[in-house]
């Protein structure tokens, strides 16, 4: 979108609100301005353009910043109780019962407004068709995935009659104070997520189970099976198109499966429907974040060649994936080309209520047993192994960064100054015409030349090795991020167990709701370690391509360097 349309925009200080910072945004062009952790501000508009709010900061600067990224301060006039929803959300009324979502990725992955996609889904959709802004029931949970309460209220949702806290796979005890203690806090992701549910056997069983993933063992341990029709599937073609009579402008790609071989063609909303409903459905899954939104810049070609390649990993990761390349909505927004059908295919995507916690019920584990004790060791192995690597990523991604800045214009410059001081040479020898040989002068004349052009090749290098080095740990500092969060869900079920089988000692809970709660637990154990098997099994094929690709191209371009250095060479051998 255009911000530049705004800027003439009055705001009214009677729509003025107050509120506070919750997350550091770095300004990155002149249109938005940096704001700080619970830093003050002060919201022109309370309804968000794009997803970005206009207002001030506390040092005065006017401009934009994402509104998923501040809350809005409400006072009651009723109380001294000062009310704080966290923004764009709706009114919450009078419903104590229901608590604001805490989004719990990490800011930088967030994706806080909606791009080229501020239209309604017009002819791809319409709005009726969401389902979970419509029903507070629903929280986030691990990674960004909504948990779907038992007691939800949508009729497209059914449960098979039983007692809200009859436990899945165990006898329920009529021993007072028998119920494990649920966490207080119920923001926590382990709660969210709705993993703790399921742990405590409060999930309720579905009649039916129409889909179904299955752990195996390995040699190494669990790990997911592999998809049995295995498919990859090409981006290509990102062209500029326009609607309404040129009003609106977006970017559509061509998307090909392999195992159709049938193209679609898909827009940045499309993918990131999708995004969000693999993050509803995959608890214990580390869903790859889409690249990046940015409010300005869209349509220039180097942000859209950046966004391809981008997309293009992502899809790869997916289709790569042994348990999203299965998910129905995924085959669907690869293989639909009709607008009527993607409609009700969206619909039934959304209407899923395998999701969340319901998730762990499509999960079929292998017979052989784990020690939860050695389960929690692997899991602390990996955690510190995520934390290192997340590290290293990090630090790679801040060299290869400031290396492109050199490649661009550090290096740029000190051989375009060295090939202006070779010219400076050749010129002051031709000053004196009785000793001055063309030939030799020419020679010098053409390596400060040479010189000029290595430069430019320095600076053009970064498109063919870095900027893929840069799009891979991308994806990577994505997929890290999401573990803290998805460990957390088999630390709260550890936590579980132990509590369960102390109350079973102390004679406070029937020994078979323990063993109930140790088997639901390591359902949890299976699957985050089939997660994790398969992110050692990926990163070891990704970060050997990427290597391998780096050193073919800086091998590729030193040979073009040494070959016009020798070029450049032989013109001083006939002197």
């Amino acid at each position: 979108m255009d911000w530049s349309s705004y800027r003439g925009t009055h705001w009214s200080i009677k729509m003025s609100v107050k509120a506070k910072a919750i997350y550091t945004f770095l300004s990155e062009n002149k249109e938005e301005i940096s704001i700080q952790e619970n830093e003050e501000l002060v919201i022109f508009d309370e309804n968000s353009v794009d997803g970005w709010f206009q207002g001030e900061n506390s040092r005065g600067e006017r401009g934009l910043f994402p509104a998923s990224y501040v809350e809005i301060i409400r006072t009651r006039s009723n109380s001294n109780v000062t009310d704080c929803s966290i923004s764009p959300a709706g009114s919450l009324g009078n419903d104590s019962s229901y608590f604001p979502p805490i989004p719990i990725t990490p800011p930088h992955l967030q994706q806080p407004y909606d791009d080229d996609d501020d239209d309604d889904w017009d002819d791809w959709d319409d709005r009726s068709t969401v389902v979970e802004d419509a029903d507070p029931t629903r929280s986030p949970g691990a990674n960004g995935h909504t948990h779907q309460s038992p007691l939800s209220n949508n009729p497209n949702v059914h449960y098979r009659a039983k007692p809200y806290m009859e436990r899945q796979d165990s006898i329920s005890s009529s021993r007072k104070g028998s119920m494990v203690g649920r966490n207080l806090n119920r923001f926590s992701s382990f709660v969210r997520s709705g993993v703790e549910a399921f742990v405590l056997g409060d999930v309720p069983m579905m009649a039916k189970i129409a889909e179904s993933y299955t752990i195996e063992m390995g040699p190494l341990g669990p790990r997911w099976k592999e998809n049995p029709q295995p498919f990859s599937c090409s981006i290509e073609d990102p062209t500029k198109q326009t609607k309404f009579k040129g009003i609106k402008t977006y970017i559509s790609y061509r998307v090909t499966p392999s195992h159709t071989g049938r193209p679609v063609y898909r827009r940045y909303k499309h993918f990131d429907w999708l995004y969000n409903r693999l993050l509803h459905k995959f608890t214990v899954i580390s869903v790859p974040h889409l690249p990046e939104k940015q409010a300005t810049g869209r349509f220039e070609e180097d942000f859209i060649e950046k966004r391809k390649r981008r997309l293009i990993l992502w899809m790869n990761h997916m289709t790569s994936h042994p348990v999203l390349s299965q998910y129905e909505g995924f085959e669907h927004f690869l293989m639909c080309a009709d607008d009527k059908q993607w409609k009700l295919g969206k619909r039934r995507a959304e209407k899923d209520e395998m999701v969340g916690a319901h998730f762990m019920l499509t999960l079929q584990i292998p017979n052989e047993h784990q020690d939860l004790q050695d389960v929690e060791e692997r899991v602390d192995s990996f955690k510190s192994f995520a934390k290192k690597m997340d590290d290293s990523v990090m630090q790679l991604t801040h060299v290869a960064s400031e290396l492109v800045r050199k490649h661009l214009g550090g290096f740029r410059k000190e051989f375009q100054r060295l090939g202006n001081a070779f010219q400076s040479i050749s010129q002051a020898f031709m000053l004196d015409p009785p000793h001055s040989s063309d030939t030799f002068n020419n020679a010098i004349s053409h390596t400060g030349r040479t010189y000029e052009n290595i430069g430019e090749m320095f600076a053009e290098q970064p498109k063919y090795d870095l900027f893929q080095m840069l799009d891979k740990l991308s994806l990577y500092q994505g997929l890290l991020a999401n573990f803290p969060d998805i460990i957390h869900l088999q630390k709260g079920a550890f936590a579980k167990v132990k509590e369960s089988q102390r109350m079973s000692d102390e004679g406070k809970m029937d020994q078979d709701e323990a063993d109930g709660i140790r088997k639901r637990c390591r359902t949890v154990g299976f699957a985050l370690q089939a997660e994790m098997s398969h992110f050692h099994q990926q990163r070891e094929v990704d970060f050997k391509d990427m290597m391998q690709a780096y050193l073919r191209e800086q091998i590729a371009f030193y040979q073009r360097v040494v070959q016009q250095l020798e070029r450049t060479l032989r013109m001083y051998d006939c002197l």
